[in-house]
């Protein structure tokens, strides 16, 4: 077997058809980082001229002029096959020291322990201890949660044999009902062009500040769609409310609400039928009443509700990024996005739908456990991968390792 570096075309098309494949390994994740002052290889394993092993690696100049590597999402390789993952590893280190590295990080795609809907674990499911053992006997360290590049914990939805009426009918009576209320008020789903991006990061920048989260640079947004874009790999969507609209719509449903309370006639055993009626009819008006304000405040017929990014690459959906005005998030229409795409996945043979990271061990309900709440109502399965792992390779790791501690 012969380690060399592979153009681009070779570990595409290696990519293309490996099961580990996520966009974060990507070719184009290459491109990305080397906007970020990265620089990015290809290498991979070779056995009688055949590829059975590859891996993007990019590195970054850290303190006295060492790098640091890395495998985004990577290596691609039989991680059973310990001979070949254990040479494509041995080889990786002695490039990576060749090349003037100190560390080379790693955080593969594969699940640690198979766990339910609840984040619990699984009873004779999929357990890749063995992984996470082999490469602490390599000599990887695990890194912390909290210091993981990439997210840990996921959230998933198995589209593989189900139509959309059995998706509806496994989701939580509230997420279905969320639903079918956001179609019926009239909420539009536009997707955005290059030059329309700004919009989705006004929408994340107000939802960072709300929860606390540093938002990317709109240069993060449109490289990714000039990187993924013309092959339908990622896409952008905010929702709006016409609110013209939406009001003239509730007007005509307050009106068929009050024809038929003017049809009852005066029998006590109508007395109940008319509450209820009078009811509907006040939440109607107070519906409208703040709708008309909206209006009023925003100086608009149109408003935007919320926004989210989706990367489209099979077999997976991802919905990587998304935010609300806080001012209109009583309309739900997040529901509405995801439900969208779902139905994408369905009609065009998507394995599942990715609601990506959640807070993890969510069954002891940590911080920001309503983001696993709003994704557990469709319905799914809960995902912990085996996480982030650095191999040391000089010196220079233990020393760096300290100086990034006492910077934090």
């Amino acid at each position: 077997m012969e380690f060399v570096q592979i153009k681009e075309s070779e570990y595409r098309k290696f990519w293309e058809n490996h099961p580990l494949k996520t966009f974060i390994s990507a070719p184009e994740i290459a491109k990305l980082r080397e906007k970020s002052g990265w620089k990015s290889y290809f290498v991979g394993l070779k056995d009688k001229n055949k590829l059975i092993a590859a891996t993007l690696l990019v590195s970054h100049k850290r303190h006295f002029g060492k790098f640091e590597f890395y495998a985004p999402r990577g290596v691609l390789v039989d991680y059973k096959d310990k001979k070949v993952f254990k040479l494509f590893l041995e080889e990786i280190k002695k490039f990576v020291k060749e090349n003037n590295g100190y560390v080379f990080r790693m955080d593969p795609y594969i699940i640690y322990k198979e766990r339910d809907i609840d984040g619990n674990i699984v009873e004779d499911g999929a357990d890749n201890s063995d992984v996470v053992k082999f490469l602490k006997d390599f000599g990887f360290k695990q890194v912390k949660i909290d210091d993981r590049e990439q997210v840990s914990w996921m959230f998933s939805l198995g589209l593989e044999g189900k139509d959309e009426a059995t998706i509806l009918k496994e989701m939580k009576p509230n997420t279905r009902n969320t639903i079918r209320k956001a179609e019926k008020i009239g909420i539009t789903i536009k997707e955005l062009k290059y030059d329309e991006l700004d919009k989705f990061q006004k929408i994340m920048i107000e939802t960072g500040e709300r929860k606390s989260f540093s938002v990317r640079d709109i240069s993060y947004y449109q490289n990714m769609f000039k990187l993924f874009n013309d092959k339908g790999e990622v896409k952008y969507f905010i929702t709006e409310l016409d609110l013209k609209k939406y009001i003239k719509k509730l007007k005509e449903d307050k009106k068929v609400k009050e024809d038929k309370f003017n049809s009852l006639s005066d029998a006590k055993y109508n007395n109940g039928q008319k509450k209820g009626l009078t009811n509907e009819m006040n939440a109607i008006d107070k519906r409208i009443n703040d709708a008309e304000e909206i209006r009023k405040n925003e100086g608009t017929d149109i408003i935007t509700l919320s926004g989210s990014m989706f990367i489209i690459i099979k077999p997976e959906i991802i919905y990587l990024s998304s935010g609300n005005y806080s001012k209109f998030m009583k309309f739900n229409s997040q529901y509405l996005l995801q439900w969208m795409m779902i139905k994408y996945g369905i009609e065009n043979g998507f394995k599942k739908h990715n609601f990506y990271g959640i807070p993890a061990d969510i069954n002891t309900h940590p911080k920001d456990y309503g983001i696993y709440e709003f994704k557990r109502g469709f319905n799914g399965y809960v995902e912990e991968l085996i996480g982030e792992f650095e191999l040391p390779i000089t010196w220079h790791y233990k020393l760096l390792k300290l100086i990034h501690k006492i910077k934090h």
